[in-house]
């Protein structure tokens, strides 16, 4: 047994080991706490960003000082697909993005959230992929903070070329939408009004 592990290096193949190992897919601590500590490390590591609350709701630290002068683009979505969608937050892109379970949407509670702590007079743009309970949830946290008073409009963004435009869900929303936060972000740094800044993103 000595003379085998002397005769291995870090380059020695998998198959070759006189032993069985699995690769190893990714590196996770606890699989149930991968959001909150993911969350943890973007908030240690980049300086402009902050949490709203306890929740799983990343925003632009120096959003109170945008809030009466910019309309707030929100978006989000299941983790797991990381950068997105807290690497998105920043100058000329997302004001907040909302985070949900791996593979799961974040609840309209979080999301209604979210607008509550970064919208202001201008209002909020939600930008949300074409998945069933990602337009749930953004559609419900869409109507209560219209009936709390927030001007808010949301935009549906299906890119999935490789599905049917005209299918019964119609085409997912994919890496595309980086394309639309950065437009309506450039809209909604200039000053434009709601309507101007959801219309950019829809042209996108």
């Amino acid at each position: 047994a000595g003379s085998e592990r002397s005769s291995l290096s870090w380059a020695t193949p998998i198959s070759l080991l006189p032993f069985k190992m699995k690769p190893a897919k990714k590196f996770l601590n606890k699989p149930e706490a991968a959001v909150e500590e993911m969350v943890q490390g973007a908030i240690a590591y980049e300086r402009s960003l902050t949490r709203i609350a306890d929740l799983h709701v990343l925003a632009r630290a120096d959003y109170p000082s945008k809030q009466n002068s910019q309309v707030a683009i929100i978006s989000g979505g299941g983790s797991g697909h990381e950068p997105a969608h807290a690497g998105f937050v920043g100058e000329g892109m997302l004001t907040a993005a909302v985070l949900g379970g791996v593979f799961a949407s974040p609840s309209a509670s979080a999301v209604l959230s979210a607008i509550l702590a970064v919208a202001g007079k201008p209002g909020c743009l939600l930008i949300v992929k074409n998945y069933t309970g990602d337009r749930l949830n953004f559609g419900i946290a869409l109507e209560k903070a219209k009936a709390a008073g927030i001007p808010c409009e949301m935009v549906i963004v299906g890119d999935d070329c490789a599905l049917e435009e005209k299918g019964v869900t119609g085409r997912r929303g994919i890496a595309g939408t980086i394309f639309v936060h950065k437009a309506a972000g450039a809209a909604a740094a200039a000053g434009k009004p709601l309507s101007e800044v959801a219309g950019a993103a829809r042209a996108a």
